[in-house]
């Protein structure tokens, strides 16, 4: 298994260790040939300041300037000169060589600046100068005779470099060509082996999102097929009951007809709602319109806009418990949530019975939402997969598309609830639980789970 990591630092480590090498042998060899040329050079001048005969032979290391031996000139203390090495030179002297102080000093002279070293002893004033001029030469001739290994292994280097680095990186070319590639319906995984150690959780993540994509495509193309088949059922019938509403002989079928029509679009309306309520909900954000919502004040508006439908089919709705309870949510969509709950209640609760709406605290100290009845309920088999579209229970006797409790379920799952079912009032008919805890949206992940723990 290979490494990107590895495949970089080995050969940049080895490139720049023989890099280093190759220019610290390299700057050696100039810099002793440099000293050497140099130490040449001062032999030639001292042998011809001491014998005052100048060597002609140029140095062909340092260039012919820098071969001009030193002058050396000697003073008495009455400044009379008394030596010189060089006569044929031109050489600056002390200004005053009565006071002159000894050390370096810089005098102009005329052929330009002169660097000289003057000494006193012995009753003399010793002098020993050479041009500035040659002294700059010899430094650029060290500074560039150093410097020029240098120049000739930075472009080597860099370009051993990006070829290290285009070596390694390859693999990242090969990954972005294998997605790019792809077509928007080709959502197979990439192949899990042959990657560097740091690319594979890279493929892993995208093999994980290209799977979920694919899930969330199957399940929209599901839905879609199920949403048609739904649709063509009421739209059949409304066109039926409209061609029996034209063909009707007389105001008693073609009311029928009218009534029957008039049902077959009520039905045809919610679930079209429905739809669209579902399709947004699968596409919002956990996030969006977050606002402090009082369960206790929902619960109480939800069972007032529903009270009237609830007394039209004889059935006793009301909040049969209040605790304070306030959460951070989307208040129109739990809104929906609960009016969903409590609207497949009065479908499916018979005249007399009674439906309950509370808020509660579980021990955990969570806010819960609760609707209780005392219907039919649904059989503890069933419970795992009530809450998928389109999915009604074996004694559904209410007419109705399954839509409902998935709106439920992923409402419960944006907020990051738990819903559970379990036994409705007196041990019988049907309870849902919506624990939805002090602030669900930042409680945790969505992902609602279902349990069937009595309630």
């Amino acid at each position: 298994m290979t490494s990107i990591r590895r495949a970089l630092l080995v050969p940049l480590a080895l490139g720049l260790l023989l890099a280093i090498a190759g220019a610290a042998v390299l700057t050696y060899l100039a810099a002793r040939d440099e000293a050497t040329a140099l130490l040449d050079v001062q032999l030639q001048q001292m042998a011809a300041s001491v014998t005052g005969m100048p060597i002609q032979a140029p140095s062909t290391a340092l260039g012919s300037d820098a071969a001009n031996p030193l002058v050396v000139q000697v003073w008495n203390r009455d400044g009379v000169q008394v030596y010189r090495s060089d006569p044929g030179r031109d050489a600056p002297r002390v200004a005053d060589t009565r006071n002159a102080q000894p050390g370096f000093a810089t005098i102009p002279g005329r052929d330009g600046l002169w660097r000289v070293f003057s000494v006193a002893g012995n009753g003399q004033i010793v002098q020993v100068g050479q041009p500035l001029r040659v002294r700059n030469e010899l430094a650029a001739a060290m500074a560039w005779r150093t410097t020029l290994p240098l120049i000739i292994i930075a472009p080597i280097l860099g370009l051993f470099v990006w070829l290290a680095i285009e070596r390694a990186l390859r693999p990242l070319s090969r990954l972005a060509g294998a997605v790019r590639i792809r077509t928007a319906d080709d959502l197979a995984p990439l192949p899990a082996g042959g990657w560097p150690l740091e690319i594979e959780p890279l493929v892993a993540a995208l093999n994980a999102l290209l799977a979920r994509l694919q899930e969330t495509l199957a399940l929209q193309r599901t839905f879609v097929a199920d949403a048609a088949h739904e649709l063509r059922t009421p739209l059949a019938a409304l066109h039926l009951q409209a061609q029996l509403a034209a063909r009707a002989r007389d105001d008693g079928e073609r009311g029928e007809a009218l009534a029957a029509m008039k049902g077959g679009i009520d039905r045809a309306t919610r679930l079209a709602s429905q739809l669209l309520t579902l399709a947004r909900e699968e596409h919002a954000d956990a996030r969006d319109a977050l606002d402090d919502v009082d369960l206790t004040a929902l619960a109480r508006d939800v069972v007032r806009d529903l009270a009237p439908l609830a007394a039209q089919r004889d059935i006793d709705l009301g909040v049969s418990g209040t605790v304070p309870a306030v959460v951070r949510g989307d208040a129109a969509a739990l809104t929906t949530l609960l009016t969903n709950l409590v609207d497949n209640a009065l479908r499916y609760v018979p005249a007399g019975g009674r439906i309950d709406v509370s808020t509660e605290r579980n021990g955990a100290g969570d806010a819960v939402l609760a609707v209780r009845d005392d219907g039919p309920g649904i059989p503890a088999g069933e419970r795992e997969t009530i809450f998928q579209r389109f999915t009604r229970g074996s004694n559904a006797s209410a007419p109705g598309s399954g839509l409902g409790l998935a709106i439920v379920k992923r409402i419960a799952d944006r907020h990051g609830a738990t819903l559970a079912l379990g036994d409705g009032l007196d041990g019988r008919g049907l309870g849902v639980t919506v624990t939805l805890g002090s602030d669900p949206i930042f409680r945790g992940p969505p992902g609602g789970k279902i349990g069937s723990d009595p309630i």
